[in-house]
């Protein structure tokens, strides 16, 4: 058993494709995986799992990946939870909100999978 194995990562992307596409990735280096499209099903995910890590893409459809952000940082569960912000849009602008909102780190899309799992494999030790 490795020590991904032990680790669940909250995937927050709205994109059916790219989430599946990145589940497949995490799944086959050990890492459990739990999937949400919403903002709503990402809180209500990181409520019931207490993920070791989250994954959020910043444009979603129900309300903006930075109001996930904040509200993972307000819940005494995830309070502390590494968040990786996903997003199309690059720039020192958007860095800087993403940090503001409670993000720990900023990758573009699109990402490649070996700099994702670098990341994670960072974050997670």
């Amino acid at each position: 058993m490795t020590t991904s194995s032990l680790r669940t990562i909250l995937l927050v992307e709205d994109d059916s494709l790219l989430r599946d596409a990145f589940r497949l990735l995490l799944e086959d280096v050990g890492y459990r995986v739990r999937e949400a499209g919403t903002a709503a099903e990402a809180l209500t995910a990181a409520a019931e799992v207490t993920p070791s890590l989250v994954l959020l893409d910043l444009g979603l459809p129900d309300a903006p990946g930075l109001d996930v952000a904040r509200g993972l940082r307000a819940a005494p569960a995830t309070r502390e939870t590494p968040i990786v912000a996903l997003t199309g849009r690059v720039g020192a602008e958007e860095k800087r909100l993403c940090l503001e909102a409670g993000c720990n780190y900023y990758l573009a899309k699109p990402v490649e999978p070996r700099q994702l799992l670098r990341r994670i494999s960072e974050v997670l030790g």
